[in-house]
């Protein structure tokens, strides 16, 4: 079915007759769909059912019944489940072993309606909304109400289960507050309104205080198709994406309505998913909607899990567990071994390169780090510097690219710009040119890294604190987990190389050795 651009900013997030399927149906009303992102699953509620289920590649199965009627639900940044729960008028935490606790179910002493949609600030704040339809015949347990208006709520970091929440808002703005999000830098919130159809925007300060609440967009309503303000969102580029008539209508950050999604059911909510973060899944009704976007959602706290990570850290851990890696999701990068770069007699020689570059054995342990990935089925993707002669195409706006320019360097086709001797591309692997420090600009790179499903990243190479740390700075921006066995690389020297290794790179990356890695590849 065809979706509506209203400007031509909406192509750019979905095309307009992107394929909408429909990997699950049979429900009685789906909600509150969240994606796993370590293990690539789809957890969604049904509430009149009193079920939760799972969706993969293995198809639909439950994991919860009853479910007290679960309705929006989350992760938080330790991948603990956050579920609004209807039938007892509580938001919990589920943890991975199987404890539930109660984080809040009660407001001045009096029972809260039934909250229903949750999010989770980057500083672990949790936010969440509390209409009374949990309170209803079918989507809940039918009750009386003790609080008498609706409100929308907050647990600070550090809350202890059963504290009572905060209120952010006044108790009597909202009618019936719904969906809620935040915009990527979480400087602002949004929180919808399903009976007044409209989408509020408040300003977030310091604290978890909210100020300068005004209405960002109204009239979400259409007397010839059902739908009304229920799931909320915001991608990464600030559009705020809401479930509305016929589908699901998008707002560019300034409040304009840009476009318009179509599905075929009456649509409750739905998240981002899928290994790219570029599948969006729609709970509608008695289905489950998948549907290829171009954008990705906001950067929530629970999408930087990291899957090694979460198997174990960087080294033995306290309880004497290895790192662990699913070479099944694993990619190898070698980046800039080439002779210009490392090698005695190379264009970059002087920069004292090739010393450091022998001082941390980097060219034999990226080879032994590389013959395991093979011998794993981990692809190898070498990604190389290459320029024509002159450099056409080349811009001189930083001291490294004149350096490439004046130096005749790294030239397609000579000694220099050729892979150093033992890092040979080999048959089957991927190699990848570029002509900037990052790996990713420019190039074909994320092409091969959703060809081979893989979001674990181990990257090597050289310079540490120039191409390998601006690689692993926007692959970690794009949802990948990085991993640096930081043996395997080098820079001119060594103090630049532990400067980035101990500052930037133990922020945006899992900092290891070679032999670690090649142990915890299973």
């Amino acid at each position: 079915m065809a979706h509506e651009a209203q400007d031509p900013a909406f192509e750019r997030l979905i095309d307009a007759h992107a394929p909408v399927r429909q990997p699950g149906s049979g429900f009685m009303f789906t909600e509150g769909p969240i994606w796993h992102p370590v293990e690539h699953y789809l957890l969604f509620s049904d509430m009149p059912g009193d079920v939760r289920r799972r969706l993969d590649s293995s198809g639909v199965r439950e994991v919860a019944r009853p479910s007290n009627k679960g309705n929006g639900m989350t992760y938080d940044a330790e991948l603990n489940l956050l579920i609004c729960e209807h039938s007892t008028s509580s938001v919990v935490r589920l943890r991975p072993d199987g404890r539930r606790e109660v984080l809040a179910s009660h407001y001045e002493g009096r029972e809260l309606n039934s909250p229903n949609d949750i999010v989770v600030k980057s500083d672990g704040s949790i936010w969440f909304t509390d209409p009374w339809y949990g309170r209803m015949e079918g989507f809940g347990v039918e009750r009386p109400r003790e609080l008498g208006w609706q409100g929308v709520f907050r647990l600070p970091p550090g809350h202890r289960p059963g504290e009572e929440p905060q209120l952010v808002v006044d108790r009597y703005l909202f009618t019936m507050p719904n969906g809620l999000c935040f915009s990527p830098d979480e400087r602002l919130l949004y929180v919808n309104d399903t009976e007044q159809a409209n989408i509020r925007v408040f300003d977030v300060e310091d604290g978890g205080r909210l100020r300068n609440g005004r209405i960002f967009a109204g009239g979400i309503r259409d007397s010839l198709r059902p739908g009304v303000p229920d799931g909320m969102k915001c991608d990464a580029e600030g559009n705020v994406w809401v479930t509305a008539p016929g589908g699901l209508w998008v707002y560019a950050p300034g409040g304009k309505l840009i476009g318009k999604v179509s599905i075929p059911e009456l649509p409750a909510n739905f998240h981002w998913g899928g290994a790219d973060w570029r599948t969006l899944y729609v709970a509608a009704s008695t289905s489950v909607y998948a549907i290829p976007v171009k954008v990705g959602p906001r950067n929530e706290p629970f999408m930087r899990a990291r899957p090694a990570a979460r198997a174990a850290s960087s080294a033995p851990a306290a309880g004497g567990d290895a790192l662990r890696l699913d070479a099944g999701r694993c990619a190898l990068i070698i980046q800039d071994m080439q002779n210009d770069v490392v090698t005695e007699g190379g264009a970059f020689a002087d920069s004292g390169s090739p010393q450091h570059c022998r001082d941390q054995n980097a060219i034999a342990n990226i080879a032994r780090l590389a013959d395991r990935c093979r011998a794993m089925g981990v692809p190898v993707i070498h990604v190389h510097y290459l320029v024509h002669p002159g450099a056409p195409g080349m811009t001189l706006n930083a001291p490294l690219f004149e350096g490439v320019v004046d130096a005749g360097a790294l030239v397609r086709g000579t000694w220099g710009g050729s892979p150093v001797e033992g890092l040979e591309p080999q048959p089957g692997d991927h190699v990848v040119e570029k002509m900037r420090m990052s790996a990713w600009e420019g190039t074909a790179l994320e092409t091969i890294l959703k060809a081979e499903s893989r979001d674990i990243l181990i990257e090597t190479g050289a310079w540490t604190n120039m191409s390998i740390e601006h690689t692993a700075r926007t692959g970690a921006d794009k949802g990948y987990v990085m991993v640096i066995p930081e043996d395997g690389c080098s820079t001119m020297n060594a103090d630049w190389h532990r400067a980035s290794i101990d500052y930037a790179l133990q922020n945006v990356s899992l900092v290891t050795k070679v032999d670690e890695v090649i142990a915890a590849l299973s």
